[in-house]
């Protein structure tokens, strides 16, 4: 045997092993997303540039670029991210209730639950819609992907209707909207004083505002 092949097999080997550990785009882009909500959530995003995310993700800015334009995609997507996250839980403790009440009831403590426990996202957007007000550009961006998780709540409130066969109380736009604006806003109120925001409040509203619905979805049960 050739001694000097032996090198070259460790060097094969190790070469293989590096490529194995080492972390996949889905893996980076998610690393650089989770340090980017521990930075703006610690400094603000005004506060924050695209290096301390990268200092936090243990990465260069390079990395970073790599993966989003700037600090505002950084943003806009763990707002997006984030929305599409409580859609997904909603929707599983929507379908998983065995009456349409109980149904309605376990949306508010989904989302109850989102603004107990990440009460960041809700200064980030109320922050980054400030920061936008000055801002044609950063402003069209928001708009648009707002437009993106509304039309998603859109699409999964008219499923539910056509399923049901039952009329939503408002049109489905109108009443996703209405879905952002709530949560957004006790969000917002929880954040000042979280005693003024029960745990079963948001549940009721949306009782009160899905009420017809509610009950033809009960007639036909009967």
């Amino acid at each position: 045997m050739n001694p000097l092949s032996t090198p070259d097999v460790r060097m094969t080997r190790s070469t293989k092993s590096a490529t194995r550990t080492r972390p996949t785009r889905a893996e980076t882009r998610q690393r650089i997303l989770d340090a980017a909500i521990e930075v703006f959530g610690e400094r603000g995003i005004a506060a924050s540039s695209v290096s301390d995310v990268a200092a936090a993700a243990g990465m260069t800015k390079g990395a970073v670029y790599s993966n989003f334009t700037g600090k505002d995609e950084l943003v806009l997507t763990l707002m997006e991210e984030h929305a599409m996250q409580r859609l997904t839980a909603a929707l599983a403790r929507f379908a998983e209730a065995d009456d349409p009440r109980t149904a309605i009831g376990n949306v508010g403590a989904v989302l109850i639950d989102a603004i107990r426990t990440d009460a960041v996202w809700h200064r980030l957007l109320a922050e980054y819609f400030a920061l936008s007000h000055h801002d044609p550009r950063t402003r069209e961006q928001l708009r648009d992907r707002r437009r993106e998780a509304r039309d998603a709540v859109t699409r999964a409130l008219e499923r539910v209707s056509d399923n049901a066969g039952v009329p939503l109380p408002l049109p489905a736009p109108q009443l996703a909207v209405v879905f952002f604006a709530l949560s957004n806003g006790l969000g917002i109120e929880s954040g000042i004083d979280p005693d003024a925001v029960p745990d079963d409040l948001l549940g009721n509203v949306l009782a009160l505002i899905t009420r017809d619905f509610v009950a033809a979805l009960g007639r036909q049960d009967e």
